[in-house]
């Protein structure tokens, strides 16, 4: 920070720096919800040309807290990647970090907080896909609370559209 000096003359700056990266970064922003699984789910590959990385985790929740980013910038209003994300069924419970690296970002808006390449949307649904059946196969008992959960949910879902339905009656 140029605008502050230190007693000793030099310029205050902070160093971040994380050793696991965004696992670490997922473990901190679920540290205050009860976890489903323990185990952080961690992606890093590079489909159609574009690199993406991810970290999931499950807590006993029902929200989802997923956080996203193009080339290290916050895209809060998310954008192509975040939905090529949510194309999975297993979104209940989940906090997730999505970082993709893109040559020729496309940000839509005036914020520049939401991408619009339609071409990562492909790329990051086939990562997320492919690694969750991997661990999903790999992990029988997490695997078999995960879904569950997911069951519960889709069952909530019915049971509350059902009362709208009767209710509009």
């Amino acid at each position: 920070d140029l605008r502050v000096k230190e007693e000793d003359g030099n310029y205050k700056q902070e160093i971040f720096y994380s050793v696991e990266g965004l696992k670490e970064f997922v473990r901190y922003i679920d540290s205050s919800r009860e976890h489903l699984v323990n185990d952080v789910i961690y992606i890093n590959t590079e489909k159609q040309g574009t690199p993406v990385e991810v970290a999931i985790m499950y807590n006993t929740s029902y929200n989802e807290n997923i956080h996203s980013y193009v080339n290290n910038i916050n895209t809060i209003e998310g954008g192509t990647h975040l939905a090529g994300f949510r194309r999975d069924d297993f979104r209940e419970g989940l906090t997730a970090v999505i970082s993709i690296k893109v040559a020729e970002p496309q940000f839509e808006g005036q914020t520049k907080t939401k991408l619009g390449n339609n071409e990562v949307m492909g790329a990051v649904d086939q990562a997320v896909g492919e690694a969750l059946s991997y661990y999903l196969e790999e992990h029988p008992k997490e695997s078999k609370m995960i879904v569950d959960k997911v069951i519960l949910a889709a069952q909530a879902r019915v049971a509350a559209r059902k009362a709208r339905e009767s209710v509009q009656r």
